[in-house]
């Protein structure tokens, strides 16, 4: 390599000598740690061994390649003479990994990329559809046999990536001595584990410009604490909202910034609003059960709204897993003869759990154990396991993009509201973990009558007979939109069913201002839900007016508004409050 290409041998080989010291040093300081976390090799022996039993398949599929592959050759010939011809096969719509122009105007890049969608193609068509392997390990090796196909990606190394060679001979090599270095800073981060930084954590601060929405801690035990929103307007709906979050991260994704905070749009609807914080637990919560969410959490969030204003009824919202904790604790409450709760929305919540989507791969008989182990060692299960988890789930965005950037491209990630909170992990207390996973994916005891029960009393969701609401998303990989429609026919009140445009957050967080996304709706959904999605009708924007016209019509008159402290219940502190503010990678306890 000469200087007429901006960078000279001696150049090339002081660089790639700084990147090796570097290298060294990581070598030295971790140790490599269980390779098969999944017990993958038992999974691909039985894969192969029928795969062995179905040669017709293997052939099939082999000789579909090969013709392909002979296609690609001619066209790549073709564009290497400067003829046009069509492409053998093409990214999907939106896969963003090949945005450069060179993967499609210059020959060389373009077969590169062609090759992997080919060879992507015949690997996937191998690993799906396989006769004579259970069921779980068919869904194991299907996953898994993705995320190999995605980390094999020509994007995802330098001497294939026409983006980063440019950038290598732009800087003289200098962007992968700074991408070492990032990884280096991120194996330290991660303790010996690479923790890729997707965002700058140091532009944030919580309260400062996340979790900003003006309110008071009016309550603490040693669960949650509960914040109570200030109101933007002289009065407000009689009966309060309770937001109950998933305990399994934290509730400000609701409350990033003004402008896509669902929380502040509450409030300058006239809700009094009223948001669960959950402790992010340590190893002195190990023993703390599930029946302790619901009777120490939810219903006691119940007592203290209903202390601070002096209502009789909340209405309630769950996200995610704090839907089926706010269901399982409505059931709860029904069975006692509390009333309290007069209706009740889900926000992408599984109520039955027969199909779990891509989260079954981690939630099975082997995973649990596998989880029961781990937790033993400290009492919790680690927030950056669940985190981890969910960022498979969507690995070229969450993991090879950031992967690329700052490794191979050697940038600094860019100021990012929602992968900071994405980033903000809590951890699992062992016992309650544990039985979750087992009773409610791996058993699906919830959608029994009876199937689970709390502090002794057994959970009915057909019981539940209050309005209820079911908002999901069409492309949420992580409550599967007709896994959650299977929700609104276990309970026996008044049902709506709204679908959202996006995934498991951004078609949540999604305020009618940005003008995204459409949404499908109904009342009194069937059961057949192929037949809901035909008749339902599209609407275009946001669902959260669709669902405020809902939720108007169940909160009674106007009072007063209601300023935290005025009530039964003493401000503590300012919002956002002490427990959401204990992060996994600062050593704290709560």
């Amino acid at each position: 390599m000469t200087a007429k290409s901006g960078m000279t041998v001696s150049e090339y080989e002081q660089s790639m000598e700084e990147m090796e010291k570097i290298m060294n040093e990581v070598a030295s300081q971790y140790d490599i740690g269980d390779f098969d976390p999944f017990n993958l090799a038992e999974a691909y022996r039985q894969w192969c061994e029928a795969m062995l039993k179905n040669p017709e398949k293997v052939i099939e599929t082999g000789m579909a390649y090969w013709q392909d592959t002979m296609k690609l050759y001619h066209q790549s010939a073709m564009m290497m003479m400067g003829l046009d011809s069509d492409p053998v096969i093409r990214e999907e719509e939106g896969d963003r990994r090949f945005r450069h122009q060179a993967w499609h105007e210059q020959p060389v890049f373009n077969t590169i990329k062609q090759s992997y969608l080919l060879t992507s193609r015949c690997f996937r068509d191998l690993a799906s559809n396989v006769e004579g392997i259970d069921r779980q390990t068919a869904r194991k090796v299907a996953f898994f046999t993705e995320q190999y196909i995605d980390s094999l990606s020509p994007t995802n190394f330098a001497v294939t990536n026409p983006e980063v060679l440019e950038k290598t001979l732009e800087t003289k090599g200098q962007n992968l001595v700074s991408g070492f270095q990032n990884m280096l800073a991120d194996l330290k981060k991660g303790k010996g584990k690479l923790k890729i930084s997707m965002t700058d954590t140091d532009a944030f601060e919580l309260g400062k410009n996340v979790a900003t929405s003006p309110g008071k801690v009016v309550y603490r035990n040693r669960m949650f604490e509960l914040l109570q929103y200030e109101p933007s307007s002289k009065t407000v709906n009689t009966i309060p909202m309770l937001i109950v979050p998933p305990w399994i991260n934290k509730y400000y994704v609701l409350d990033l910034q003004p402008r896509n905070s669902l929380i502040k749009w509450l409030v300058d609807k006239g809700h009094t609003v009223f948001v669960i914080s959950w402790v992010n637990p340590d190893e002195s919560y190990q023993d703390v059960r599930f029946d302790h969410y619901v009777t120490d959490g939810l219903v006691s969030a119940v007592d203290a709204v209903v202390a601070a204003t002096g209502e009789e009824s909340v209405n309630a919202i769950g996200y995610c897993i704090g839907g089926a904790l706010l269901a399982t604790g409505v059931a709860y409450m029904k069975a006692g003869g509390d009333e309290r709760i007069n209706s009740a929305t889900f926000l992408t919540t599984m109520l039955d759990y027969s199909e779990p989507g891509e989260l079954g791969v981690f939630t099975d008989e082997e995973q649990l154990e596998g989880m029961k182990e781990k937790m033993s060692e400290k009492g919790y299960l680690e927030g950056d396991h669940m985190a981890g988890v969910f960022n498979m789930l969507r690995a070229n965005d969450l993991i090879w993009s950031f992967y690329v950037n700052n490794y191979l491209l050697g940038k600094s990630p860019k100021p990012f509201d929602l992968l900071y909170w994405n980033s903000d992990s809590t951890r699992m207390p062992a016992s309650m973990h544990s039985w979750y996973i087992k009773n409610f994916y791996v058993d699906n005891k919830l959608r029994e009558p009876n199937g689970v029960s709390i502090d002794g009393i057994g959970v009915d969701l057909s019981k539940i007979d209050i309005p209820t609401c079911f908002v999901s998303t069409l492309e949420d990989h992580i409550a599967p939109w007709k896994s959650t429609y299977a929700g609104t026919q276990l309970v026996s009140g008044q049902v709506k069913f709204i679908l959202s445009g996006s995934g498991h957050i951004a078609g949540i967080v999604n305020p009618p201002a940005d003008k995204k996304y459409n949404y499908r709706t109904t009342s009194e959904p069937p059961a057949d839900l192929e037949k809901w999605f035909e008749q339902a009708e599209v609407k275009r924007g946001s669902w959260w007016p669709e669902w405020q016209r809902w939720i108007s019509r169940k909160c009674g008159k106007k009072v007063p508004a209601r300023i935290p402290g005025d009530g039964k219940l003493d401000v503590i502190e300012d919002a956002p409050g002490s427990y959401v503010r204990v992060r996994l990678d600062d050593g704290d306890n709560p």
